[in-house]
């Protein structure tokens, strides 16, 4: 699917000062300073300095029957897009994307905290489809705009911290067969591709703890048999994080813990869920596993009660669903106050995978980046350079913006 709309003319100049005020007044994030816009702007020329946002193309790529990549390209005044993500699981499109777009429509494209005033409230009172929908707009305006400066992303939130990002591979959607050879031959394929970290749900299907005892009980052990399997494959040491979806109460999220701890889990992820703050804390207290969550939790305000409580030993915000890439930086800085690391959620395609090495590049308490593995062979040409791993690990950009571009040829090949 590709929806294009093009903006007719409009009056800019009442944003133009607000902009430049914004780029010379400076900000810290995590301890690190902006740099200077008069650095920044000498490399731009006079058209990227005042460039506008003058349409969006919309692209749904089909991956799998459980997953389709949401892509959206802004087009810039000066020549030049800016990319972003709002993959959302199967769907297929999402018409609050035209509804966020009104608000950027001719405007400069540097007036980035004006659109997040103008959306940010409808984004955290609405859906989640709301909120993926403003998040993939402001994503691609901050491609758009450092790119317009000929810097990469993270130049513009502090500069480059880390030169490599390390990666775990996410094999859950990829294993059809959800017996435990099943997850265990899926973890070995990852390894064999590289990868030391790996994450899986082996107990996505769990039934509702109102039924049966033993339908519950049943479940519970065959999600247990599929963690020992991987472990039993992939031997000790590759690191396994497991994914509970919030299926469990408090007291059996400990019980699964404690019969997990000879697998020696790197995390055990979202037992329940993340705005059950309390019951979150007792189940991190009484465990000795790593307590990872907050994939879908959006912005400051909802991070910060598992921050404030020490509920969770890694924050998991995801630039998709949380606000964009700023909202991403103030959680990441919320958690850096309490000592929390950041491992972004990203099961998502190589645009919130380009799109989330940037930002971890300047994030002082990144931990690990997530990795959809094993879902098409074709996923890595989707873009321009091919994305590309290394022993675990991927390499941080030092291109413009995110560092890549749509590859035509694939997107015209796979998009609906």
């Amino acid at each position: 699917m590709k929806i294009k709309i093009n903006s007719t003319t409009k009056t800019c100049n009442r944003f133009s000062s607000h902009r430049r005020e914004f780029c010379k007044s400076g900000s810290l994030i995590g301890g690190a300073l902006f740099l200077s816009p008069e650095t920044l702007f000498a490399q731009a020329t006079i058209a990227d300095r005042n460039v506008r946002v003058t349409g969006i193309e919309v692209y749904t790529v089909a991956v799998t029957n459980r997953t389709n990549w949401i892509i959206i390209r802004l087009n810039g005044s000066n020549g030049l897009t800016g990319l972003g993500e709002a993959s959302l699981g199967r769907r297929s499109q999402l018409e609050e994307i035209n509804d966020f777009y009104k608000l950027i429509d001719g405007e400069p494209a540097f007036s980035i905290q004006q659109y997040r005033q103008q959306g940010r409230e409808v984004a955290a009172n609405g859906n989640r489809s709301v909120a993926t929908a403003f998040s993939a707009i402001e994503q691609a305006l901050w491609d758009l705009t450092s790119k317009s400066l000929g810097i990469p992303f993270y130049d513009l939130i502090g500069g480059q911290l880390h030169n490599e990002l390390p990666v775990y591979a996410n094999i859950n959607r990829a294993t059809a067969n959800r017996s435990p050879e099943g997850f265990a031959d899926n973890a070995e394929r990852a390894v064999a591709d590289g990868f030391m970290a790996l994450k899986a749900a082996p107990f996505d299907g769990f039934p509702s703890l109102t039924a049966s005892p033993e339908e519950v009980n049943s479940a519970k052990e065959r999600g247990i048999a599929c963690v020992y399997a991987i472990r039993e494959r992939v031997g000790s040491d590759v690191e396994i994080k497991i994914d509970a979806h919030s299926f469990f109460n408090t007291q059996m999220a400990i019980e699964v813990a404690r019969e997990l701890e000879a697998a020696n889990l790197s995390w055990y992820e979202e037992p329940v869920s993340p705005i059950q703050t309390e019951n979150t804390r007792i189940i991190h207290d009484a465990i000795s596993q790593t307590l990872a969550g907050g994939e879908f939790l959006f912005g400051v305000e909802g991070f910060r009660p598992l921050c404030e409580k020490n509920a969770v030993d890694i924050i998991m915000p995801d630039i998709k669903h949380c606000g964009g890439m700023w909202e991403a930086i103030k959680i990441s800085t919320l958690a850096e106050a309490y000592s929390v690391k950041v491992s972004p959620h990203n099961p998502s395609g190589p645009i919130s995978t380009a799109a989330s090495v940037a930002l971890c590049a300047a994030i002082p308490n990144f931990d690990i980046l997530e990795f959809q593995w094993g879902e098409q062979s074709w996923r890595s040409t989707l873009i321009e350079p091919s994305e590309s791993f290394t022993n675990g690990s991927i390499a941080v950009s030092n291109k413009p913006g995110y560092g890549i571009t749509l590859n035509e040829r694939t997107l015209e090949q796979h998009r609906i």
